[in-house]
């Protein structure tokens, strides 16, 4: 059976976590003596009480996780979290309904970066500091960032890591996971202080920098401004976003070899990485060369656009600083396609992820020598490793079932009245965790503050998924899984 002690005690001190973040933006709030001073202070105190009262729950667990426990404590983790995060939007004002603050604290804390808001740049420094900091915290993980800090806490790390990580094969740079995640974090924290410096030294100010910052390592998408990026109009700091959205992508571990251990030869090794390489050159090489004749772009401004908002559909983070939704319809097929590959496992991007793209690869190779040879024997490689057929089927099943989802939700908003063209775009944004949507109706520059409640529920449930890689959810909905045994 399922030890909800354990899970009570770990999710009151994951609220622990969440209220002093909340903190924070409350020490903001007084910075700028705006009228969201109150909301921070109730819905601080408010996660405070709630912590007390999950650990009081939790008082007499024993710090061992099964299995069972561990996908049950992810899943809620990430609910609970969203439901908490929710308050300051909901007391302040800033957000009204209940299904727009929901879908607004999933979006950020999944990093998808979907908005509700039409009118962001009306809201206090507070909230926005809060929108920006949820992406941050998603980034790697909540329960991830839990074992970087705490790792006493769980007593089943290994198998919460297992999770919550995203990607079919999971690297270690230290033989303890608590180890290994404060090395990860500490890469994170190093791009994100990177960041911060290098949007400064572009011309933004403090405040501006922080907080795209840590949307962009987080490859979330939240802006303080409507216009995203494109608010600046500035060639320096689109290069600069797209620099640390594409380190962003790449495999933290393969990032800390390269980095700290000084072997940059690593990455041009590694099959993922080439393969998020080949197609952010060949995406933007083509989409250049449209914006060029049929745009009429200039050169530079071509190859720049076409670049930002490839490698930001690629890795997930839906920043623009151009209205991809005015480009030729052959370019939205383009993005739609890096949109569902997504960068490289290990980092912060959602996505297919590219790792399981030269996984399917090798196997379609691997087929049409079979038809050649078929009595031979021809193992599936990446980067040396023999990868087992147990993570082929799962390979199968999840690019399946990621289909079958954007399928389903793209027919229930179609009926619903939503065109094609969205409906299809923005399931495949929520399921792949992108944000933005291509089309006329939400385009990428747009809210989506017209979609009916219900439609938002149902996204919200899709970018959960979509976050924690559709099995570690859809398991808990299987009969097998409370069973005793």
């Amino acid at each position: 059976m399922v030890n909800f002690h354990i899970i009570s005690k770990i999710i009151g001190s994951l609220l622990f976590i969440e209220a002093f973040f909340m903190a924070c933006c409350m020490g903001i709030s007084f910075t700028f003596h705006e009228d969201d001073i109150m909301a921070f202070i109730v819905s601080t105190l408010f996660t405070f009480g709630s912590a007390f009262l999950f650990l009081f729950m939790g008082r007499s667990a024993q710090n061992t996780l099964n299995r069972r426990d561990a996908y049950v404590v992810v899943t809620a983790a990430w609910v609970i979290f969203s439901f908490f995060g929710m308050f300051p939007f909901l007391i302040h004002g800033s957000i009204t309904s209940l299904a727009d603050a929901y879908f607004e604290t999933m979006s950020g804390f999944s990093t998808t970066g979907a908005t509700i808001i039409d009118n962001v740049e009306q809201l206090p420094h507070g909230i926005l500091f809060w929108r920006s900091l949820m992406q941050w915290i998603g980034g790697l993980g909540i329960v991830f960032f839990t074992i970087a800090v705490l790792p006493s806490l769980v007593g089943g790390s290994v198998k919460v890591f297992a999770a919550e990580a995203t990607g079919p094969i999971r690297s270690k740079m230290h033989p303890r996971l608590s180890t290994n995640a404060k090395w990860i974090w500490s890469i994170y924290m190093l791009l994100t202080l990177a960041c911060i410096g290098s949007y400064w030294a572009a011309g933004m100010n403090w405040f501006e920098a922080t907080n795209y910052s840590m949307t962009t390592t987080a490859t979330g998408g939240f802006s303080i401004h409507n216009d995203s990026t494109e608010h600046f109009n500035s060639a320096t700091i689109d290069y600069v976003s797209i620099l640390f959205q594409f380190l962003s992508g790449i495999n933290f571990t393969l990032l800390y070899i390269a980095i700290f251990k000084l072997k940059i030869g690593a990455l041009f090794k590694n099959s993922e990485f080439k393969l998020y390489m080949t197609v952010v050159i060949v995406a933007t090489g083509i989409i250049t060369y449209l914006l060029f004749t049929r745009m009429h772009y200039g050169l530079e401004h071509s190859f720049r656009s076409a670049l930002f908002q490839v490698v930001s559909f690629m890795t997930t983070t839906g920043m623009f600083n151009d209205d991809a939704a005015l480009w030729p319809h052959v370019t939205w097929v383009i993005l739609g396609i890096v949109m569902y590959l997504g960068a490289c496992a290990g980092s912060t991007s959602g996505g297919f992820k590219c790792i399981r793209g030269v996984m399917l690869l090798q196997v379609v190779r691997n087929n049409f020598r079979q038809i050649l040879h078929p009595n031979a024997i021809l193992p599936v490689k990446v980067n040396g490793q023999n990868i087992p057929q147990s993570k082929l089927v799962s390979l199968f099943a999840f690019f399946t079932l990621t289909i079958l989802m954007v399928i389903v939700t793209a027919t229930i908003m179609i009926m619903a009245g939503i065109d094609n063209t969205n409906a299809i775009t923005i399931a495949l944004s929520c399921v792949s965790n992108v944000g933005p949507s291509l089309g006329t109706e939400i385009g990428p520059a747009m809210s989506w503050s017209i979609l009916p409640d219900y439609i938002k529920w149902i996204l919200c449930l899709l970018m959960l998924m979509g976050r924690l890689e559709i099995m570690t959810v859809l398991v808990l909905f299987t009969r097998v899984f409370w069973k005793e045994n």
